[in-house]
C-alpha cells in the first residue's frame, strides 16, 4: 500500500514531470530532475555505509538534501527520525540514545553529531543510476519517529508506520482535496511538526511545486511574501499563522490561493470567515488530528455561506476520515449520545503502533474494544468533544494537562520538570491563556520575586523554543483544592 499510494506516484513524477519545478527553497527553484538526482545520489551514500539500525537520523535542515533524504530513505526500506537544528543538543541526543540510533543523515556544513554516525547529503556526487524501490519493506515497517513533549521531562517517540502514511494519503484525496502539477503548494512546517508530512506528500504525488519557509522568527511575513510574489495555489497552516497575517489581507492579493487547509490547533470561525472577504472562491477546510492518528483524522469543509458549524466561536472538526472511526466514551467507559461531552477516540488504520519503547504510555493510551461487531485497537486522544445531530464533531477542550502552543502539542507537565529542576525547593506552575487571541505560556512561581534571567537560559538549553513561558509570576502560596492539590483554575483566575 505505501508503495502504491505514495513511493511508486512519486518515482513515476521525477521522470514524468522532470523539467518542472519540484521546490522553491529560499527563492532557488529545484526541478524534479534535480530532485532525483539528489535521491539518487543520497541512496548512494546510504549503501556504502553499513547501517544496522533501520532507524536513521535526520537533521531537518531547510534545504533539497533533506528533502531528498526522506525519500531516499524510504526507498531504501529505513525510516528517518528528524532532528531539529535549533532545538537543545542534549534534547537531540536523548532521542539518539532511545532510538539506538546509529547513523544520521546531516546537510549542515558543520555537524552538531559525531562524524563517525554522520553521513554528509552535501557531498554527493552525480549519478545515473536508476530508482529501484526497496521490495523487502512492508507496510508494517516505520515511515518515521516523531518525538513530542513528555510529562516526564523525556520527549516521547510516536511510531508512524508505512501503512499508516498510505492510509492517511488514501483518506486525504477522499475529502475532494484537489491538487495538479500545476499547483503551488505552500510547506510551512517543521519537519519535526506530522503536518509537515501532509505538505511535501499531497504536492510531490501529484507533480505539484512546494514552497518551503525557513527557520526564521517571522514565518507569517515570508509566508505573505510567498504568496504575494508566487501567488501560490495551495496553503496549509496553523490558524495563529493565518492570525498574524491579518492585518495584511487587504494588501494580499489572494485570489491564486485555490484552496486552504487549517490545522493543528482550534480554528476560529470569525478569523476563517475573514478569508472569504478576500477571495470568496476559495476552498477551506480544517483538519483536526493528533500525531498517534497519522497527522489529521478529521476534517470539516466551511462555507462562504457564514453557516459554519461551531462551539464557543471555534468552527466544528467535522466528521471521521475514511481510514480511521471515532467514538466519543464518557469517563465510565459508555458511549455518549448525540451533543453529550466525553473523550475523542480514535480506531483505524491510520493509529500509531503505539510509543517507541514505552510500555506503560501504551498501556494508558490505547485499548481494544468492539465497533460494528469488529474488535478494534483506539486511541485515547484526550480532547473534550461531542457529536450533534448530523454527526458532525465538535471540539471543546483538552480532558488533561496537554495544550497546543504555535501548533504543537506539548505536555505543562514537562515544563514543571524542568524548571523543578532548576528550582527544587519551588512549587511550580505552568498554564496558557488567551493573550490578544494567542495561547501563551505562564509560568507560576511560588514564593518571593526573584530575578529570572538565569532560569531562562537554563529552559532555553533543556527544551524547544515554544515551550519557554513567555509570562513568568510570582504567588506566595498556591491555593488548594478539597482534595489538596494545588489549585490550577484559581491560580488561572489570579492571571486573569
Amino acid at each position: 500500500m505505501f508503495g502504491k499510494e505514495i513511493l511508486q506516484p512519486v518515482v513515476a513524477n521525477l521522470e514524468r514531470f522532470s523539467e518542472r519545478n519540484a521546490f522553491c527553497i529560499e527563492n532557488k527553484f529545484y526541478t524534479y530532475h534535480d530532485f532525483s538526482d539528489m535521491i539518487k545520489g543520497i541512496r548512494i551514500l546510504l549503501k556504502s555505509r553499513e547501517i544496522k539500525n533501520k532507524n536513521v537520523g535526520l537533521v531537518t535542515n531547510n534545504d533539497i538534501e533533506t528533502y531528498a533524504s526522506i525519500f531516499a530513505l524510504w526507498i531504501e526500506g529505513y525510516s528517518y527520525v528528524p532532528l531539529h537544528i535549533n532545538q537543545p543538543i542534549d534534547r537531540c541526543c536523548n532521542i539518539i540514545e532511545q532510538v539506538g540510533i546509529d547513523t544520521i543523515l546531516d546537510s549542515s556544513k558543520k555537524s552538531r553529531y559525531g562524524k563517525s554516525a554522520i553521513i554528509c547529503t552535501n557531498e554527493i556526487k552525480n549519478t545515473n543510476t536508476n530508482i529501484n524501490i526497496d521490495q523487502n519493506a512492508t507496510d508494517d515497517d516505520l515511515a518515521y519517529i516523531l518525538f513530542t513533549s513528555g510529562s516526564t521531562g523525556v520527549p516521547k517517540g510516536v511510531t508512524i508506520s508505512r501503512g499508516n502514511i498510505a492510509a492517511f494519503i488514501n483518506s486525504f484525496w477522499d475529502t475532494g482535496i484537489q491538487i495538479d502539477e500545476k499547483d503551488k503548494c505552500l510547506q510551512c512546517f517543521d519537519l519535526t511538526f506530522d503536518v509537515s508530512v501532509q505538505c511535501y506528500l499531497s504536492a510531490l504525488i501529484k507533480g505539484a511545486c512546494i514552497f518551503t519557509v525557513p527557520y526564521t522568527e517571522g514565518k507569517y511575513l515570508y509566508v505573505a511574501g510567498l504568496m504575494e510574489e508566487y501567488r501560490l495555489s495551495f496553503a496549509v497552516m496553523a490558524p495563529s499563522m493565518l492570525r498574524y497575517m491579518q492585518p495584511f489581507f487587504e494588501q494580499m492579493d489572494m485570489t491564486e490561493l485555490r484552496t486552504c487547509i487549517l490545522t493543528a490547533e482550534a480554528c476560529p470561525k470569525k478569523l476563517l470567515e475573514q478569508v472569504y472577504r478576500y477571495n470568496p472562491d476559495i476552498k477551506l477546510f480544517d483538519f483536526y488530528g493528533p500525531t498517534e492518528t497519522t497527522i489529521y483524522c478529521t476534517y470539516y469543509k466551511l462555507s462562504n455561506s457564514f453557516h459554519n458549524k461551531e462551539l464557543n466561536g471555534i468552527i466544528s472538526i467535522g466528521k471521521m476520515l475514511k481510514n480511521v472511526s471515532g467514538i466519543i466514551l464518557r469517563e465510565d467507559g459508555i458511549e455518549c449520545e448525540c451533543n453529550e461531552k466525553g473523550e475523542l477516540c480514535v480506531a483505524g488504520l491510520q493509529v500509531t503502533p503505539g510509543y517507541w519503547n514505552n510500555s506503560e504510555k501504551n498501556i494508558s493510551s490505547f485499548f481494544e474494544r468492539e465497533l460494528g461487531g469488529n474488535l478494534m485497537r483506539f486511541y485515547r486522544t484526550g480532547d473534550l468533544c461531542y457529536r450533534d445531530e448530523d454527526g458532525d464533531i465538535m471540539y471543546s477542550g483538552r480532558i488533561d494537562n496537554q495544550v497546543k502552543i504555535q501548533g504543537y502539542r506539548i505536555e505543562l507537565g514537562e515544563i514543571e520538570h524542568q524548571v523543578r529542576e532548576f528550582l527544587p525547593n519551588k512549587n511550580v506552575i505552568c498554564l496558557t491563556k488567551e493573550v490578544a487571541d494567542i495561547a501563551t505560556l505562564f509560568l507560576i512561581i511560588e514564593g518571593e520575586e526573584f530575578a529570572t534571567k538565569e532560569l531562562i537560559d537554563y529552559l532555553g538549553s533543556k527544551l524547544p523554543s515554544y515551550m519557554i513561558p513567555s509570562r513568568i509570576l510570582f504567588v506566595k502560596i498556591f491555593p488548594l483544592n478539597s482534595s489538596d492539590k494545588v489549585d490550577r483554575k484559581k491560580i488561572k483566575l489570579i492571571i486573569a
